[in-house]
């Protein structure tokens, strides 16, 4: 068993989004997304399917040019290579889930950019 939190140590960085990697398991990575209100990730694609919930906070979600507001408690799932990007519409708590295959270090890389 893995276990951990959604809500505990968050810090809210004033330049960009904040990534932790809350566990990994066998087939997934679970990564949390911390967002201040208008904080971007600009659009980018990934090579593995994603699932995307919304803890806390109010997103809006572009994918393939389309935005989509994702509130508390959404969760959508984006199959590989959709290009997508998100904007906090207010302070935001995100899980991600990302396939074992794919690099943490290319979701911090686009939150840097």
């Amino acid at each position: 068993m893995k276990k951990s939190s959604l809500s505990e140590n968050i810090t809210y960085n004033s330049n960009k989004a904040t990534i932790s990697v809350l566990f990994e398991t066998e087939t997934t990575k679970e990564i949390r997304i911390v967002m201040k209100k208008n904080q971007v990730m600009k659009e980018h694609k990934t090579s593995f399917p994603i699932t995307v919930e919304i803890f806390e906070g109010a997103i809006n979600f572009g994918v393939d040019g389309t935005i989509h507001k994702l509130i508390k408690g959404d969760l959508v799932s984006l199959e590989a290579s959709i290009p997508h990007d998100l904007v906090a519409v207010e302070n935001s708590i995100v899980r991600l889930t990302l396939s074992k295959l794919d690099s943490v270090d290319r979701v911090v890389k686009v939150s840097e950019s």
